[in-house]
């Protein structure tokens, strides 16, 4: 009864938040995909390896050496991406801590003349940070904008939005991340750093940008949606290990959160890299020490060292514990909730207005956010400095628990001036420090919570690059420490430490928020030095997470869902289990192609609809219609441009006994990343190449993933993400069994021990006895003529 009680409260809480628009309304066209998505829309990638004839025939010119010089160049890149993401992450921290410093120091010489001079002199020079920073994005890199994470997200799980690895993006990412965070908006740039793992990973794996004339064609090994892949992948984890310090948190975000795919030999060069960030970024900070940075002290990178905070807890302090879990993941989905609604409202009418309407706005939120953290801390009363040994008031612009400003005595502080006037690195070392009972007013950091809180939920989505980690863990980190506050009053025990609290408060809002739970967990252990509080931090995870996923999904979900990102998720819907693979078609009528086709009724097919995969079919001598592969519309207009597969006859190139005459390099056809490719409006043909004929089957897959029309759709489904696939051909029941391969057919002693991922499809094998069946599998061997589940 008490369970049944339960469930119709979450369905009624689910009603209710349900009734604020959860993605942009527009007509889907055929595979699924939002008209009203972005610009330039989103297409699906080709994870799945094309094994034509081409293929077979480079395969097969490879030798040891050159798969020893791949396996070489893989780990070469992973160095490199490391360097890189390390380098970036580095210069984008000197650059935010010196320009907060500069501020703070600036501002405090001023105010001891004219608070309202100091307070106009505060204004401007945040507007200007701003300003910089959504002029770069909007003129320059629009697919800067944003964390970033949910497009890197789409593309590890098979969709690429124009434009998010260019190079062009990682300039308007790293130095807009610089300005926004520099100007004191209520983002982070953790997650931009992320993003900007990737583009560098990326960007090395094509060997640079041509277009810059910033290219190695030494480095230009891994040109395959595939490859790219994994160096994405590699990406992503440099990224968050170089903006947490936690390298062993990066490889267990890009497992759990970010890739769809994984396997062992990734895991290896993904732990390589984020090591190689972990050596890069320390050895910056020893650079550093000796005051060769400026303003950059302590703070930066983010690592708040608790180890000297409380010591034990007791089983009663498990309650309020619990209690920030719960609040944790109430305020998690409230700001997911509220995020997702802002930016509906903020893509459908505001920014459709244009540019210059993007720049007011985030011009108008830096200054109400500027004016909101210059004038708060005047309305509180100063504070007697404490009888320790720590150094109060602290001189502005450095790393300090105690900030003087607008007090009358020299020895006096304002507690809500020392979170507001600190970068967020700095102000969150201050919350978690230890041995600093009653520094904060319960009064300072609800006033502080409900103003960041509400400044967090409308900066986020705005034209510059905003993460979303260190001002939820500024969010988390405050309740924490209010009920920490409590707790302290409460029990009455000299070992109960408010920042333990608030450390917990911050692993509940972003469970709560982002629901990651295992690297999260990590995370949090390695940039607060203490393992104790490790089954404190999961418990709260547990609980926000539980709690935030009876309201909403997690806020890249949110995001991504509303930039028209079609994401397969790790489980598939519930009303997939009563559907079969045809029904899952939707009944629509398949576009084949003949082996053989005229040039002119090609370019009509490619002219009538938008797929970018087409059955090709061929008919035996007895008549029969078999589909012998699929053709890929992105090969198909390669073919086309170069016009040097065109022919008079309308016979297969191989009629006569010959083989395929192979004329293009298989590079030719892979797709430059994060571009539209080519197009059909870029090709020109005569009316003599219209008259002309191809022929298809050297350059199709003729090995196609298939299933039978009545396999369950969740098994398609399960199929497709764990595979990466683009396509699914859905076949009639087959009417006989040509061989069966068990588990002792694939443990074949192999002479080559390298690790390669090249697929050994090229050769035909003969497999043994199998039972009763002794057949020959053929990679050729023609497919059932059926239906195309296409994902565009």
């Amino acid at each position: 009864m008490l369970s049944n009680h339960f469930q119709n409260g979450m369905e009624t809480a689910k009603l209710v938040w349900s009734r604020l628009p959860n993605s942009e309304e527009g007509e889907l066209d055929e595979v699924g995909i939002s008209k009203k998505s972005d610009s330039n829309g989103v297409e699906s990638l080709d994870y799945e390896v094309i094994e034509n004839y081409a293929y077979r025939e480079e395969q097969e010119k490879r030798g040891r050496l050159f798969v020893s010089y791949q396996v070489s160049l893989k780990w070469f890149l992973a160095l490199l991406i490391g360097i890189g993401t390390g380098l970036a992450a580095i210069f984008i921290n000197i650059s935010v801590e010196n320009f907060a410093g500069w501020k703070f120091a600036l501002t405090f010489a001023i105010i001891q003349k004219s608070y309202l001079a100091g307070l106009l002199v505060y204004v401007i020079f945040n507007l200007a940070l701003v300003f910089s920073s959504v002029y770069i994005v909007t003129r320059f890199a629009p697919a800067a904008a944003g964390s970033g994470i949910p497009e890197i997200k789409g593309y590890l799980n098979g969709i690429d939005v124009h434009g998010i690895l260019l190079f062009r993006t990682l300039v308007g990412k790293i130095f807009g991340s610089i300005g926004s965070v520099g100007g004191g908006l209520a983002l982070g740039k953790e997650g931009p750093l992320v993003h900007i793992g990737a583009c560098i990973a990326s960007l090395l794996g094509q060997g640079g940008s041509t277009k810059y004339h910033l290219s190695s064609r030494w480095l230009q090994g891994f040109n395959s949606d595939r490859d790219r892949r994994d160096l994405v992948t590699c990406g992503c984890a440099a990224g968050v290990a170089a903006a947490f310090r936690a390298p062993v948190g990066g490889v267990l975000f890009a497992l759990e959160e970010v890739t769809s795919w994984w396997r062992s030999q990734l895991m290896w060069r993904v732990f390589f890299t984020s090591a190689v960030v972990a050596v890069v970024v320390r050895t910056a900070m020893a650079w550093c020490k000796s005051g060769k940075c400026g303003h950059f002290g302590a703070g930066g990178f983010i690592i708040w060292d608790i180890s000297d905070g409380q010591e034990d807890y007791s089983f009663a302090e498990l309650l309020p514990m619990a209690v920030i879990g719960v609040i944790g993941g109430l305020l998690g989905a409230l700001f997911n909730q509220l995020t997702r609604y802002i930016t509906y409202w903020r893509r459908n009418y505001l920014h459709k207005k244009g540019t210059r309407v993007k720049i007011i706005e985030v011009c108008l939120i830096s200054v109400i956010t500027s004016a909101i953290s210059f004038g708060l801390p005047l309305l509180r009363k100063c504070s007697p400095c404490p009888a320790s040994e720590v150094e109060c008031p602290n001189p502005p612009g450095m790393y300090g628990n105690y900030v003087n400003f607008y007090c009358r005595g020299d020895k006096e502080y304002n507690d809500l001036a020392t979170i507001f006037f600190n970068t967020q690195d700095d102000a969150i070392r201050n919350l978690f420090s230890a041995k600093t009972i009653h520094e904060y007013s319960a009064q300072s950091l609800l006033t502080f919570l409900v103003m960041f809180y509400t400044l967090a939920v409308v900066t986020f989505g705005t034209a510059v690059p905003a993460g979303q980690f260190v001002p939820g863990i500024m969010i988390g980190s405050t309740y924490g420490r209010l009920v920490g506050m409590f707790v302290v009053n409460f029990y009455k025990k000299p070992n109960i430490e408010e920042g333990t609290y608030a450390l917990l408060g911050a692993a509940s809002f972003l469970g709560g928020s982002m629901r990651v739970t295992v690297s999260l967990c990590v995370i949090m252990v390695e940039i607060s030095n203490n393992l104790k509080f490790l089954p404190l931090i999961m418990l709260v995870l547990l609980i926000s997470k539980a709690v935030g996923d009876a309201f909403n999904d997690g806020l890249y979900e949110e995001q991504a869902r509303l930039r028209g990102i079609p994401l397969l998720e790790s489980r598939p819907k519930n009303q997939m289990r009563k559907m079969t693979a045809k029904e899952g078609c939707r009944t629509r009528k398949v576009v084949s192609l003949p082996r053989v086709i005229r040039v002119s009724d090609a370019v009509a097919i490619l002219r009538c609809n938008k797929h970018n995969g087409f059955p090709v079919i061929d008919h035996t001598r007895s008549g029969e219609t078999l589909v012998i592969g699929l053709m890929l519309r992105s090969h198909f207009l390669v073919l086309l441009q170069s016009k040097v597969d065109f022919q008079h006859s309308s016979l297969p190139s191989d009629s006569r006994g010959g083989s395929f005459p192979i004329r293009h390099n298989n590079s030719e056809f892979i797709k430059p990343v994060s571009s539209t490719g080519l197009s059909l409006d870029d090709i020109y043909l005569s009316q003599d190449d219209l008259d002309m004929y191809i022929d298809l089957a050297p350059f199709l897959n003729p090995s196609p993933y298939i299933v039978p029309e009545d396999m369950s759709l969740t098994k398609v489904y399960n199929l497709f993400r764990q595979l990466g696939l683009r396509h699914v051909l859905v076949v009639p029941r087959p009417s006989r069994v040509l061989g069966l391969i068990t588990r002792k057919d694939l443990l074949i002693e192999d002479d080559d021990d390298s690790d390669t991922e090249l697929q050994s499809t090229s050769v035909r094998t003969q497999y043994r006895n199998v039972g009763s069946v002794s057949r020959s599998v053929d990679v050729e061997q023609p497919l059932l003529n059926g239906l195309l589940v296409q994902n565009k």
